[in-house]
Order: C-alpha cells, then structure tokens, then sequence
C-alpha cells in the first residue's frame, strides 16, 4: 500500500466503526484527510481492534513521523553548567531518546477531544492506538484512577523514543499550595525512578501543570530543574 491507500484504509475503518451503515464525506486533500484520521483515533474508545488495522496503522505512523522530522538526542548540547541537562525547544514526539513523559490526567488514557493541541494528544496520535489500548488494560488492572505525583511506564510504540513515562501533575485552583509543588516535584522524582529502574539512560520532560492545569510556568521550572539536580546527584543511572 502507499501511504495514501494506508490513510484511506485507516479512515474508512474507523469511520465504519463510528457510522456503520451512513455515509461520510471524506476530504480529497491530505491535509483534511491526516486531520480527519487523527480526529477519529483522538475519540476512539479503548475497545479492541483488528491486527490488519494495527499492522496497517504501524506501517503508516512510522512513516509519518520520519516525514515529520526526528532530532536525535546524540546531536544536542547540554547547557554549560551541568552536562547532565538539556533544554530543547519543539515537539517532543519527534525525538529520538530512550524515553520521553506525557502530562496526563487522572483517567490516563489519552485526550479525546479531536486535534486538541496538548501533548496528551500528540502523544496519543503518534504512537497509535495501542498505547490508548494498553493504558486502559494498566488502568484496568488498577482499579481506580491515578493518583497526581506517580508514574507508569509503557513503549514508546510507533514514536521515535523507546519508552513513555505517564504522570499527573497537580491542577491549581486558587493559588499555589506548598502540597502543589510537593505533587509536582513528585512527578519529576517517580519518572526518574521508574525510568532508571527500566534501564533508561536519558530522558525527556514536557512542561507539567503548566497548560490547562494552571501551574505557574516559572515556578514549574525552578521546581523541575532543582528536582531534577537533586535526583541525579544521588542515581547516576540516568545519564542526561
């Protein structure tokens, strides 16, 4: 299959799914059809799915996120006063390191809400439907839905990185409480653990809380870098 006859064959699944015996109008452009399949993975419910669909899935993803560009963590400088740390500005869905983190929230299963632009999102449509899949079985399993300040771990399946650490940080109401920014530091420390304890060598963080959950961005900051130090100077299994 091309990559068109892949898009087609992923819009028309899943449309049959969501409108089994309707007609829907499907975009003639690339743009509006890339749109409209991201739209329909974004809603899709964590219910079980065909192989020929994955396989299908998994071959078109691949080549997107090539197409995409990927930036390879080897080809970056740390910042001049600790070698151990970088900051990079862009989509953390393209690069390339043994894990990145997601900013969930609570019900861990991806934003629903169709071409939202939180990183939830991104990382939800670019790994492909498995990681949704696989958060509900986690979920499932739990019981109950996460606690802000923990982690959980799953592959990175369809995007560059081999694993995603999953966390939810504090959402502010009013003003900063001393038990937000305890939560938030959490985030960093119980990433950092599991990620060590999995054998990931470096690592890549979004911003967190400070989207919709209201954090503010300079103190989120102060708090991610300083917690971040802190756990490296006593774990040296985490190299960058």
């Amino acid at each position: 299959m091309t990559q068109d006859e892949q898009r087609e064959y992923l819009i028309q699944y899943l449309l049959k799914e969501e409108i089994p015996f309707g007609r829907q109008n499907i975009p003639t452009d690339k743009q509006g059809q890339e749109n409209l399949l991201r739209s329909l993975m974004n809603v899709r419910p964590p219910r079980p799915i065909s192989n020929d669909f994955l396989k299908i899935q998994d071959e078109y993803l691949t080549e997107r996120n090539i197409e995409r560009g990927i930036t390879d963590v080897d080809t970056l400088a740390p910042v001049k006063s600790d070698s151990r740390l970088y900051i990079w500005q862009g989509n953390i869905t393209t690069l390339k390191c043994d894990a990145i983190v997601n900013a969930c929230n609570s019900q861990m299963l991806g934003c629903f809400s169709p071409m939202h632009a939180c990183i939830d999102n991104f990382i939800h449509t670019y790994a492909g439907m498995e990681l949704r899949l696989k958060m509900h079985e986690i979920m499932a399993k739990q019981g109950h839905e996460e606690e802000t300040g923990k982690a959980k771990i799953t592959s990175g399946y369809n995007l560059p990185t081999k694993y995603i650490l999953h966390t939810v940080g504090p959402i502010i109401q009013w003003k900063v409480t001393k038990e937000d920014e305890d939560l938030l530091a959490s985030c960093y420390t119980e990433c950092l653990k599991l990620a060590a304890d999995t054998g990931v060598e470096s690592i890549a963080f979004c911003c967190l809380s400070t989207g919709v959950f209201r954090f503010p961005q300079q103190r989120a900051a102060e708090i991610a870098t300083s917690t971040v130090k802190q756990y490296l100077n006593k774990d040296s299994r985490i190299k960058r």
